[in-house]
């Protein structure tokens, strides 16, 4: 009859000790997997709701347009993406206004009575407003143009 050596006996014991170890890490780590998914807010899943909008309204323009003595009176309103952006458009207003202005002056009232002279104009607004004010300044991005009157006479 062969007699158990310590060695096979200490095999298989650590065999189960392997065993326990490894039950008690998947254990663990099941545990704290069912605690992420299940011991946070649903909000924290959901998607985010994004930042409010924010809006500068710009002063009252009213230009003569070409070729007659018709006017313009137009006010706008700009969305833009953040705080810092407003800031910096508010900084260069003066600049704003003369290149809306100059923009506008250049118009006829048969263009402008149309809506796509109008839309033509809000594109034109986006494209000057987005051109950098000053070098090394950051460029605004402009996310929509309103037009909150827009009167010909």
């Amino acid at each position: 009859m062969a007699e158990a050596t310590p060695e096979n006996g200490s095999t298989k014991s650590n065999k189960w000790l392997l065993l326990v170890v490894l039950m008690a890490v998947l254990g663990a780590s099941g545990g704290a997997g069912w605690y992420y998914m299940f011991s946070h807010d649903s909000a924290d899943h959901g998607p985010k709701e994004p930042p409010p909008p924010v809006f500068v309204d710009l002063e009252p323009f009213t230009v003569n347009l070409q070729p007659d003595r018709e006017f313009l009176q137009a006010t706008f309103t700009f969305q833009i993406a953040d705080e810092k952006s407003a800031e910096i458009l508010k900084r260069y207003m003066p600049q704003v206004r003369s290149r809306i202005l100059l923009m506008l002056s250049a118009k006829t009232a048969e263009i402008l009575a149309k809506p796509e002279g109008k839309t033509a104009v809000i594109n034109e607004i986006k494209t000057l407003i987005e051109e950098p004010f000053e070098l090394g300044v950051q460029p605004i991005k402009l996310n929509n143009v309103f037009v909150s009157s827009f009167i010909i006479q």
